[in-house]
């Protein structure tokens, strides 16, 4: 039986949208980011698009980010051997990821062993 029909929803701008000069893309997936408690769009894009090369290929091969808590990166490895390892470099990550991103970027790295989705 086909699935009842719904009309669809008329579009509308968000509450706090302007009704001015069209943003840039951006502009705009930075403020979707941000909504959704990530630092920034930058921040967002260079942290898992630059993974290998801000953590070194090593790292990077047993491990990957899946997600952003504010200023707290979730990151996923493939045993708890890795996890104890990101844990004792957090600082040193943190760190390096400051000084490619900026001072803001992240305060916290949540280490999670999952090896479905590591590396």
């Amino acid at each position: 039986m086909p699935a009842p029909y719904t009309a669809p929803m008329p579009w509308e701008p968000l509450p706090d949208a302007s009704t001015g000069d069209p943003v840039s893309m951006h502009a705009s997936l930075d403020r979707i980011v941000r909504h959704l408690g990530g630092p920034s769009a930058d921040v967002t894009t260079g942290i898992f698009g630059r993974w290998p090369e801000l953590v070194g290929d090593a790292v990077a091969a047993q491990s990957r980010p899946v997600a952003m808590k504010g200023t707290t990166l979730v990151v996923a490895v493939s045993d708890p051997a890795w996890a104890t390892q990101l844990r004792f470099l957090e600082h040193d990550l943190i760190e390096r990821l400051r000084a490619e991103l900026g001072q803001d970027a992240i305060d916290a790295i949540d280490v999670r062993v999952r090896p479905e989705q590591a590396g």
